[in-house]
């Protein structure tokens, strides 16, 4: 079906210039074109930024599963003393480490009661003992009742037992809860200081 048009000047053909232009009908679905670009374009731009500040951050690793993370390697390449090998007996426990195994390694003391200073008591006691704090402050709830020493990575482990055994504890647990540090020690009730 051919839609008619009134006649107009521009329907006469003359041998002299041209005096106007044909515009024929505008195609449909131009305008999603140009905004399925828009939209492509802004989400390549946003998940560059997103990873850009992921990366400035620290929160993203480009490590395999396997391997160890920057902060595992660093703390396991400034150690002195090598770690227990695979081919001690199981029974064995490996030994606390000393200080002087803490390398780059962050340790936060946090109090988990409501006794004011206990964390201070504790970075004190730890500091006097030899280790490294690199902050205190409290921890998220106040009713925690046993003292109880964090660590990120498995290779901190013998790190976690030396810092507990400093503060006459023996409770160490692996745990990705504390994203803010290497090892974080959370004093309970039962601390004396």
């Amino acid at each position: 079906m051919t839609t008619r048009y009134p006649r107009d000047r521009f329907d006469d053909v003359a041998d002299g210039p041209r005096v106007g232009a044909h515009r024929g009908a505008q195609r449909r679905g131009r305008g999603w074109i140009a905004f399925a670009w828009a939209a492509l374009a802004t989400g390549v731009i946003v998940a560059i930024g997103v990873g850009a500040l992921a990366l400035l951050n620290g929160t993203y690793s480009f490590d395999s599963a396997g391997s160890p993370s920057a902060s595992a390697s660093a703390s396991a390449s400034a150690s002195a003393k090598p770690s227990a090998s695979a081919s001690s007996p199981a029974s064995q426990a490996p030994a606390a480490a000393t200080p002087a195994d803490q390398g780059a390694t962050t340790l936060v003391v946090l109090n988990g009661t409501s006794t004011t200073g206990l964390a201070a008591k504790g970075s004190a006691a730890l500091t006097a003992a030899g280790w490294k704090v690199t902050s205190t402050g409290d921890a998220g709830t106040t009713g925690t009742t046993a003292t109880i020493v964090y660590y990120q990575q498995a290779a901190q482990a013998t790190l976690a037992q030396g810092i507990a055994k400093s503060l006459g504890t023996t409770a160490v647990q692996q745990s990705a809860a504390f994203p803010n540090a290497d090892i974080s020690v959370v004093l309970g009730a039962d601390y004396a200081g």
